[in-house]
């Protein structure tokens, strides 16, 4: 199914239970409104929810790359972080790093085969996982999401901000990291511009919060920006942050996709928008390839 089989009323209500403005229960008796053609709300929300089979676009095992579960150490946040991390096979040593940020739910498959996904485009890539204080991704999203919720968002953001460090000063890496984050990621690539300075090489933030004036005139790192033309929460911060970026001469590239939902590039839901994810990922892997060479 495609997220136009759905009402988009139903589309919202499942956005904010996603994101935890709203409980299962409330998702259920909202949806519950708009239950026609034999699709009961139980049924939306199990279609909508993620199906990871679907994503494999680059398998464990795939000959483009070879890849691991390593471990880093993180002393301001959880103290040790557990993250996917992934070699092309190809080229030598040492590439520019991509730090893959995952949604609010911990590093599920899909997110693991982003990072390999960024191996096989020639990068040394880190996924870390976020609930590794709570034993790591527990295998469904809906528990993730709570688990994650229940954790430290000071200590979670030091994880990641660990994550970066532990890329640039990695054997394999030429010193030269991107972050790229999806949703709760995009807004932690936004955070890591403003924290980093020039450390972070370049940034792509998909669909996520925006850091404000102030904070953006700290930011360094050339951003490729990404929205759904129908995330519409999302996309009302975006005026402000434009003109903070512009008022502080920043490098940035803002790409609106028409017709694309929240999610757009997560290809386990029927969020999915195929034609706008494969060209956001290409567009992000040139704007990689430009800075992190």
């Amino acid at each position: 199914m495609k997220a136009s089989d759905f009402p988009k009323e139903v589309l919202t209500l499942f956005d904010q239970y996603v994101h935890g403005l709203i409980d299962r229960r409330a998702f259920m008796e909202g949806a519950s409104r708009f239950a026609v053609g034999g699709m009961s709300a139980a049924t939306m929300l199990e279609k909508l929810s993620p199906h990871y089979e679907w994503a494999r676009h680059v398998p464990a095992g795939d000959p483009r790359i070879r890849d691991e579960f390593v471990t880093y150490s993180s002393p301001q946040g959880y103290g040790t972080v557990k993250g996917l991390m992934a070699w092309p096979t190809s080229g030598t040593a040492p590439f520019g790093s991509v730090l893959v940020i995952h949604e609010n739910r911990g590093l599920n498959p899909y997110q693991q085969d982003v990072v390999r996904r960024f191996a096989a485009a020639g990068f040394l890539a880190l996924g870390p996982d976020a609930l590794t204080s709570l034993g790591g991704y527990p295998g469904t999203d809906e528990e993730g999401a709570r688990m994650q919720s229940s954790l430290d968002g000071g200590k979670i953001f030091q994880d990641f901000l660990a994550g970066a460090h532990f890329l640039r000063t990695h054997a394999d890496s030429n010193g030269k990291v991107g972050a790229v984050g999806f949703c709760f990621g995009g807004g932690v690539v936004g955070r890591l511009a403003v924290a980093m300075g020039s450390q972070l090489a370049a940034g792509a933030p998909f669909y996520g919060a925006q850091p404000s004036a102030e904070d953006t005139a700290k930011i360094q790192a050339p951003l490729l920006i990404h929205y759904g033309s129908l995330d519409a929460r999302i996309n009302a911060g975006w005026p402000a942050w434009e003109a903070a970026l512009k008022a502080g001469g920043k490098t940035y590239t803002m790409h609106m996709y028409e017709g694309a939902n929240h999610g757009f590039h997560n290809d386990t839901t029927p969020r999915y928008d195929e034609a706008a994810a494969q060209l956001a990922q290409q567009r992000t892997v040139d704007h990689f390839k430009k800075y992190l060479s």
